[in-house]
């Protein structure tokens, strides 16, 4: 009898699957079932992959509804199976016998995640390393899954030179971080841009450190312009008031001085 083993388990985001496989008694021969979902079971597909010695000759697939052979022996087990409407019609009524079952079984030990993308965030840093004295570092945190693709853009130009990234960081909340930096030679006029795509975002997402450093000195001018204010008003205030202190001192004839504790006595 055939001996069934379950392969592996996806779900936990659109586009995962279910599979197992079949080895049956001759040497080599093994027939694997593999179900692919998209959207839960919105869109079901079903491939029975048949193959010997690791190498697949002949696969089903339910969006076709046939056998298709990949070499002569395939092809012509493809035909005889092909030919049997019977086994045709209980094959393809597997995609909800089989698969969308086997998914209303494992849903609830699934965890459905779609994409997400937490932000970017580009900053320039000073380096000591010469002649590229200045880094920017583009950070992108709480993305899902981990397939990201991060570009440096200098005036528009994807820039490759000079480019260091992080190892992929995980969260622990299966979101992942990393950092894409990049060293350069500020010039005037030169746009720096970091691009991120990722399957979460319907376009690339970019930021630049211009955008960043104009709002950090835009806050940086409006606490000193706060700060001048304060002093404008707090000074004219302050000398009135040592004004009159001192005229209340000397209208008072010392006598704040009569009235402070005598001095301790020394032994």
């Amino acid at each position: 009898p055939a001996c069934w083993a379950p392969l592996g388990l996806g779900g936990v985001q659109d586009g995962g699957g279910l599979g197992a496989l079949a080895v049956l008694p001759s040497a080599g021969l093994r027939f694997k079932f593999d179900c692919h979902y998209t959207n839960g079971t919105e869109r079901v597909r079903l491939l029975v992959r048949n193959l010997y010695d690791r190498q697949q000759f002949v696969q089903f697939d339910s969006d076709l509804g046939v056998y298709v052979g990949e070499t002569e022996v395939g092809r012509r087990w493809a035909e005889g199976w092909n030919k049997n409407q019977a086994h045709l019609a209980a094959r393809r009524a597997e995609v909800d016998t089989v698969c969308r079952h086997n998914y209303g079984v494992v849903e609830r030990f699934l965890i459905h995640r779609r994409g997400e993308c937490g932000g970017v965030r580009v900053s320039p840093t000073k380096s000591g390393s010469q002649p590229h004295p200045h880094l920017l570092v583009c950070s992108v945190t709480g993305f899902y899954p981990s397939g990201i693709e991060i570009k440096w853009l200098k005036n528009g130009q994807e820039q490759t030179a000079g480019v260091v990234s992080t190892e992929l960081l995980q969260n622990g909340d299966w979101t992942f971080q990393i950092l894409v930096m990049l060293e350069m030679s500020p010039r005037r006029g030169d746009v720096y841009t970091c691009q991120v795509e990722h399957i979460s975002l319907n376009r690339p997402v970019t930021s630049t450190p211009e955008a960043q450093s104009d709002s950090a000195r835009s806050k940086m001018l409006t606490g000193v312009g706060g700060f001048v204010l304060g002093l404008i008003f707090l000074v004219p205030g302050l000398l009135i008031y040592l004004k009159n202190k001192k005229g209340d001192w000397l209208r008072a004839g010392g006598s704040w001085v009569r009235d402070l504790p005598p001095p301790p006595l020394l032994l």
